[in-house]
C-alpha cells in the first residue's frame, strides 16, 4: 500500500503518460531497462521506435532503414557498449541494418541530455564482431565496445547532438516522464528510477517495507535491521536467474530472502509477492543449472548461458519444504 499521497500521484501520473504514449506511438514499457533513454535517441535522431516483436530492432529512419541503439549513461560505471549473448545467427541480423548507434547520455542533467554518438553501419560492427567474438574463449560471446574500438579499428569519428531537445515527435513525453522521475527519485530516495527494473523493486518494496538499495552496492533492498534481499520481478509467474557463477551464488547466500514478485506493468500494480530463503534459492538454483548442462550435454550442445527459471511451482515447493 503507497502511504505517501504525494507517492502515489506521482505514480499515477507516470501510469498516465505511459498508457497516452502507448496508444500515441504503440509501445508500452517506456518506464523498465532504461527504454525511455531509447526514446530520447530516437527523439533527436528523428528515427521512429518499432514496437517490440520478435526480431525487431530499436528504430527506423524515414527512408525505412533500421538502426540499433547502444548507449550508456555519463553516471554509469562501465563507460562501454555491451553487446549480450551474440550468437552467429544475431550478428548476421547486423548486416541487414542501416546501423548500430553507439550513444553517450549525459544523465547528471535536470533533463538528461544525448550529448553525442558514433553510427557504425550494420556490416561493419557486424564484421568486426564475427572477429572479436570468436577470440573470447568462454561460450557467452559477450563483448563490450568502446570508443577506442570503434576510432582505432573501425575508424569512424563521433557525431555531436546539436538538436533543440524541446523539437521533436517525443519530446513532450520525455520532458514530462523525466519530470515525474525526478520526484519520485526526491521522495523515495532511490537514484535512477527508470533504468533496469527499479521503478518495478520500488512498487515491491512499498509492499514489503525494505529500502532499494543502488545497483553498486550488489544487492537489491534491505530492511531496518540490515538483513539483504535480491529482488525478482516479472509480468509472469516465472523469474529469470541469469549468470550464475559461483559469485553470483555467493551473493545471494548472504541475502535473507529471494523476493519473486508479478506485476501488471500496464496498470502498475504488484499482483503477487513469494518470500523464499536465499540458502533454499541457491540449492535450487545449483540443482536446475546441472540438470540443464546434462541434458545439453546428451545432446552433444554447449550451454552458453549459465541461466535458468524459477517457477511459481518451485517457489511453493520450497516455502512448504
Amino acid at each position: 500500500m503507497i502511504k505517501n499521497e504525494k507517492l502515489k500521484e506521482l505514480i499515477a501520473k507516470l501510469k498516465n503518460a505511459q498508457n497516452r504514449f502507448k496508444k500515441e506511438f504503440g509501445l508500452s514499457d517506456i518506464v523498465s531497462n532504461s527504454k525511455i533513454f531509447e526514446v530520447l535517441i530516437a527523439n533527436t535522431l528523428d528515427h521512429k521506435l518499432i514496437p517490440k516483436l520478435s526480431g525487431a530492432r530499436d528504430a527506423v529512419d524515414s527512408d525505412g532503414q533500421e538502426y540499433e541503439y547502444k548507449h550508456y549513461k555519463k553516471t554509469s560505471s562501465n563507460h562501454t557498449w555491451t553487446f549480450n549473448d551474440f550468437t552467429d545467427s544475431t550478428i548476421k541480423k547486423l548486416y541487414l541494418i542501416k546501423a548500430v548507434i553507439f550513444a553517450f547520455i549525459d544523465d547528471t542533467k535536470d533533463l538528461p541530455c544525448f550529448d553525442w554518438y558514433y553510427s557504425v553501419p550494420g556490416k561493419d560492427i557486424g564484421n568486426y564482431l564475427n572477429i572479436e567474438t570468436r577470440k573470447i574463449k568462454n561460450n557467452r560471446k559477450m563483448i563490450n565496445v568502446g570508443p577506442g574500438q570503434i576510432e582505432g579499428n573501425l575508424k569512424i569519428k563521433k557525431s555531436f547532438v546539436d538538436r533543440d531537445m524541446n523539437f521533436g515527435k517525443y519530446a513532450f513525453y520525455i520532458k514530462e516522464i523525466f519530470k515525474i522521475a525526478q520526484e519520485i527519485e526526491v521522495i523515495t530516495n532511490i537514484k535512477q528510477i527508470l533504468t533496469s527494473n527499479k521503478f518495478w523493486e520500488m512498487l515491491v518494496s512499498l509492499e514489503t517495507g525494505h529500502r532499494i538499495m543502488s545497483e553498486q552496492a550488489g544487492h537489491d533492498a534491505e530492511d531496518e535491521e540490515g538483513n539483504l534481499y535480491e529482488y525478482k520481478v516479472s509480468k509472469t509467474y516465472s523469474w529469470n536467474f541469469q549468470d550464475i557463477s559461483n559469485e553470483v551464488l555467493d551473493k545471494y547466500l548472504k541475502d535473507k530472502e529471494i523476493i519473486c514478485a508479478t506485476v501488471d506493468k500496464s496498470s502498475f500494480k504488484v499482483l503477487d509477492i513469494y518470500r523464499a530463503p536465499s540458502q533454499k534459492i541457491v540449492k535450487l538454483l545449483k540443482k536446475k543449472l546441472k540438470d540443464k548442462k546434462k541434458k545439453f550435454k546428451l545432446k552433444g550442445k554447449t550451454l552458453r548461458r549459465l541461466q535458468v527459471s524459477i517457477s511459481k511451482s518451485d517457489i511453493g515447493k520450497i516455502i512448504k519444504s
